[in-house]
C-alpha cells in the first residue's frame, strides 16, 4: 500500500500551493534552463493541483509533460487546471501512479520531484533513482525539493497560514516531533473559523525525512547542487541531481 497523505486536506491545498509557487517558481525555471524538450517529455512526480505543472509548461513552452499525482481529489484539481487551458490540454498527460510504481517513457528530458522525496523510504528512493537513471540522459536535471528543517528536532505548534475567504478564515497549524533518525512525524491541522469560532477542523499526520542534497546525491550516485533564492524568505531548498554517463546502469 502507498500512503495517502493529501486526500484529507486536499480542499485546502490551493491556499498552500499559491504561496508555494511564489517561492519555488524562480529556482525551478533556473534549474530547467537549457533542457532540450526534444529528448522526451518532462516528468513531474507529485504534481498536486498543477501549479508547478504550469511553471514547467511556461519555462519550457515546447515540452510535453507527464504529470503524476496519486491522490484522487488533488488529481481532480490538476485535471480541471489542465483541461481549462488549451496549451496545457495539448501538452500535459496526467498519470495516477505514485512514485513507487511510476512507468516512464524510454527517454525523458527532465524530472521534477516536489513535495515527495521525504515521504519515501530510503529503499523506495534508491529504487526511484535506479529507474530514473535508465531513462534520464546524462546531464539532464532531476529537480528536487527538499523541504527540510535543518537539524531534526521537535517543532512546537505554529500557524503557517491564515486566509480569508468569504465570511470565513482558514488557518493552517503544524508541529513536528522526531521519530527515528532524521524522520519527523508532522501533525497538521486546518481550522475553519466564522466570527472567531471554529466551525470545523481537519487534522492529519505524516512522516517526512529530513534530506540534504548531498545525501540524495550519494544515494542516487549522481552529482548534486543547490539552487537558492535568498530574496524570498521561507523559500524551500531546491536542488538538482544530474546523472553522468558513468553512472548509468549502476
Amino acid at each position: 500500500m502507498v500512503a495517502d497523505y493529501y486526500t484529507a486536506s486536499a480542499e485546502f491545498y490551493e491556499m498552500v500551493a499559491a504561496r508555494h509557487v511564489r517561492t519555488s517558481a524562480g529556482p525551478l525555471r533556473a534549474a530547467l534552463a537549457g533542457v532540450d524538450p526534444g529528448t522526451g517529455p518532462v516528468v513531474e512526480i507529485g504534481a498536486g493541483t498543477g501549479r508547478i505543472t504550469e511553471v514547467i509548461a511556461s519555462a519550457l513552452p515546447s515540452a510535453s509533460i507527464i504529470a503524476a499525482e496519486p491522490s484522487t481529489p488533488m488529481r481532480a484539481m490538476l485535471t480541471s487546471r489542465v483541461v481549462g487551458k488549451d496549451d496545457l490540454r495539448h501538452r500535459v498527460t496526467i498519470s495516477a501512479e505514485p512514485a513507487q510504481r511510476l512507468r516512464l517513457p524510454d527517454r525523458v528530458s527532465a524530472v521534477v520531484v516536489f513535495g515527495v522525496l521525504g515521504h519515501l523510504t530510503k529503499d523506495e528512493r534508491i529504487a526511484l533513482w535506479h529507474k530514473l537513471r535508465d531513462h534520464v540522459p546524462p546531464g539532464a536535471p532531476i529537480v528536487v525539493e527538499l523541504m527540510g528543517t535543518g537539524s531534526t528536532r521537535a517543532i512546537p505548534p505554529f500557524r503557517m497560514l491564515s486566509e480569508r475567504i468569504g465570511e470565513q478564515t482558514y488557518e493552517w497549524w503544524t508541529q513536528a516531533e522526531p521519530v527515528e533518525g532524521d524522520v519527523l512525524r508532522w501533525e497538521t491541522t486546518w481550522k475553519v473559523l466564522h466570527d472567531g469560532a471554529v466551525v470545523r477542523s481537519t487534522r492529519d499526520t505524516y512522516l517526512w525525512e529530513n534530506l540534504s542534497i548531498a545525501r540524495l546525491a550519494e544515494e542516487a550516485g549522481m552529482t548534486g547542487r543547490l539552487f537558492s533564492e535568498p530574496d524570498l524568505p521561507g523559500a524551500p531548498e531546491i536542488g538538482v541531481l544530474t546523472p553522468s554517463a558513468s553512472g548509468r546502469g549502476r
